[in-house]
């Protein structure tokens, strides 16, 4: 019976006694009701050792191995069942001797010297350590917990030195507490038992808290947190008041009902998909090592109630319900009010010459040209009454209102048309589209059918496709104040002439880009112009409708018109729900102040118009010297110019008055 169990176990180790023992080779063994006299022989086999046993060890010996160990741990678990039974292994020159673990002091250990190197024994030692600064006594009482029950400590006052028997593991934590009280004499060692959790994960947690309440740039406040393994505890060198907060933390983590207890924790998210969280937590799951799998949390979806749903360990799932709180924060967003506008060259260049004004073109570097005569700093004046209220808010609201009012302006003469005055509210990061235009039926093929009275039948099929301006936003917000665009903006259209086929003709024009705005800043985007022809037919009254001889009295002339359409963007950061309340509130008393600002300025810009001519002092010696020569070409344009810029820059004294008592009005409204 003897012979067979030996055999079964040298079956599962395979190899191991005819190769050269690699420490790092995992083995897995397994054997029940083995004799501890066969268990030696077993291990004289596997370790190539010769093993003296002076007497029988009674009792009998089982291991179970769940997962294969190495074979450097072999050894390990020959002296802890020799331990368990109260004898050890010593080595004693070439060969190896079970003895008592109370007399193994006295059997001739290794012995390594203060500074030396332990190797890679594991049977016990002998080593001094040196005590430098602490009387030795003290710290060997210190300590005196971590050594093992068969361990034997001699200290030597006079020369600050200790003298330990152990094992080698034990030997290497008593040399890292001795180091650490000689670091800071005020340290104190603190043994602190675990007696329900598992030792690696409260070791872990409180390593973390340590690290997080105090400085650790601060040597004094330092807390080292030691884990030994052979007595399930943890060991805390440091301040006395710091360890004793520690302490507070491992009880609660050790506590029957937080390592037993199974949580559950239904978290209903508020901002995101419980989908894109699910994935998020997934992921972190599986990178996370979790020393004992019984750790690991379950996690589940409910899609309905839009939930994350965590099952284990309250230890567990707790950093999670964290790491989900911090992924359901309410995310920013990004309110973008956009103008698309339709121009006609020719109108705006005439308007520009009617009224004397700066930037003809209607393009988008013509309209900031332009937007100078409508505001500029003479715009200081009536925005400073609101800028206090209204800055936080929406920004920088001169330029916008100068920008507002040149587009208004030439709207109101006819220049330009607005297409769509669409708000978007976009999720940072996410792309948000608008569409404006129509749909068109475009023939696609026909098909001649004969019948039987000799006539054909013709069918046509036709596809349905829309027509017209599409527009895509989608915002990265890098800054409390500024924000990144992209922007694309696809324009289609059909032109009047038919291709060979008689199909209409459609054209497409794109512009993608990428700007970076500040809160409430205005940008123009041009660049998506059109070619619109016409015949304009002008004749005399009566005598242009006289058959034969009219033609005399009409005049025909063939009109071509560069359209072009421009996009006004302004985006407005919003940081949460109460802040695009703020923000509409806001919005609508700009509203009213663009209302009242364009009516001020365009009658002074239709004043200037209309009496441009008397603006200079008759005694001005300048003004004497071009009135003589009124053919002078520069006498119209200089004297338009002035007559703008010094009504411009007269205070709006009416609007200031209006606005400001708008403003408080509505200050005192919110703040009942």
């Amino acid at each position: 019976m003897k012979f067979i169990k030996i055999c079964l176990v040298l079956l599962i180790l395979g190899s191991t006694l005819n190769a050269k023992i690699d420490n790092d080779e995992e083995v897995s063994i397994n054997f029940k009701d083995l004799s501890i006299n066969e268990f030696v022989d077993l291990m004289s086999k596997i370790l190539k050792k010769n093993i003296l046993l002076t007497q029988p060890l009674a009792g009998k010996v089982e291991f179970y191995s769940a997962a294969p160990v190495k074979k450097s741990d072999i050894t390990n678990i020959f002296i802890s069942i020799l331990e368990s039974k109260g004898f050890t292994l010593v080595e004693n020159g070439e060969f190896l001797q079970v003895v008592r673990s109370a007399e193994a002091s006295k059997y001739n250990l290794k012995v390594v010297s203060t500074w030396g190197k332990i190797g890679d024994t594991q049977t016990m030692i002998t080593q001094a350590i040196q005590v430098k600064g602490e009387n030795v006594d003290q710290v060997a009482a210190k300590i005196r917990h971590l050594i093992s029950k068969s361990a034997k400590l001699v200290t030597l006052k006079e020369s600050g030195v200790m003298l330990l028997s152990d094992y080698p593991r034990n030997v290497e934590t008593v040399k890292k507490v001795v180091r650490e009280i000689q670091r800071q004499r005020k340290f104190e060692v603190v043994i602190v038992p675990i007696k329900n959790a598992k030792i690696t994960t409260v070791y872990q947690e409180i390593t973390e808290i340590s690290k997080t309440i105090f400085n650790q740039t601060v040597p004094s406040e330092v807390v080292k947190v030691m884990q030994n393994t052979d007595l399930n505890s943890l060991v805390l060198v440091g301040k006395a008041s710091n360890i004793k907060k520690l302490e507070n933390y491992i009880h609660r983590l050790d506590s029957a009902d937080q390592a037993s207890s199974e949580g559950v924790e239904i978290i209903a998210l508020k901002n995101s998909d419980a989908a894109n969280v699910m994935k998020t937590i997934d992921q972190i799951i599986a990178k996370k090592n979790y020393p004992d799998p019984a750790l690991k949390p379950d996690v589940s979806l409910n899609e309905e109630i839009n939930s994350i749903i965590l099952i284990g360990p309250a230890v567990s799932i707790k950093s999670l319900v964290r790491v989900i709180e911090v992924l359901d924060r309410e995310k920013y967003q990004v309110y973008v009010k956009v103008r698309i506008m339709d121009f006609s060259n020719k109108d705006t260049e005439a308007l520009g010459v009617k009224y004397g004004l700066d930037g003809g073109v209607a393009n988008s570097s013509g309209l900031y040209t332009l937007a100078a005569n409508f505001g500029g700093a003479s715009i200081a004046p009536v925005a400073k009454p609101i800028a206090d209220g209204l800055q936080a808010s929406l920004g920088d609201i001169s330029e916008g209102l100068a920008i507002g009012a040149t587009l208004d302006f030439l709207q109101t003469n006819g220049v330009s048309k607005t297409i769509s005055e669409p708000s978007i509210l976009c999720v940072n990061n996410i792309e948000s589209s608008i569409y404006v235009g129509s749909t068109l039926s475009f023939q696609t093929g026909s098909l001649t059918n004969a019948s039987s009275d000799s006539t054909a039948a013709v069918s046509s099929s036709f596809q349905r496709e829309d027509v017209g301006l599409t527009l895509k936003i989608k915002p990265r917000i890098s800054s409390s104040d500024k924000v990144t665009l992209e922007v694309s903006a696809v324009l289609e259209n059909v032109l009047a002439n038919l291709d060979t086929n008689g199909q209409p003709i459609t054209t497409k024009q794109e512009v993608t880009t990428q700007i970076i705005l500040s809160h409430g800043e205005t940008i123009v985007i041009g660049g998506l112009s059109k070619d619109q022809s016409g015949t304009t037919i002008t004749k005399v009254p009566l005598l242009g409708d006289i058959p034969l001889i009219g033609a005399l009295f009409t005049h025909t002339e063939e009109t071509v018109d560069n359209q072009s359409m421009a996009i006004i963007i302004t985006p407005y950061i919003v940081t949460s729900s109460a802040s695009l309340s703020k923000l509409q509130k806001s919005l609508g008393i700009l509203g009213k102040i663009q209302e009242q600002y364009n009516a001020e300025i365009f009658a002074k810009i239709e004043n200037a118009a209309a009496d441009r001519l008397d603006v200079r002092d008759k005694d001005d010696e300048d003004y004497k010297a071009l009135v003589q020569d009124e053919g002078n070409p520069d006498y119209k344009e200089s004297v338009e110019k002035q007559r703008v810029e010094a009504l411009i820059e007269e205070p709006v004294s009416v609007v200031k008055k209006e606005v400001k008592e708008e403003f408080e009005v509505v200050n005192e409204t919110e703040a009942q």
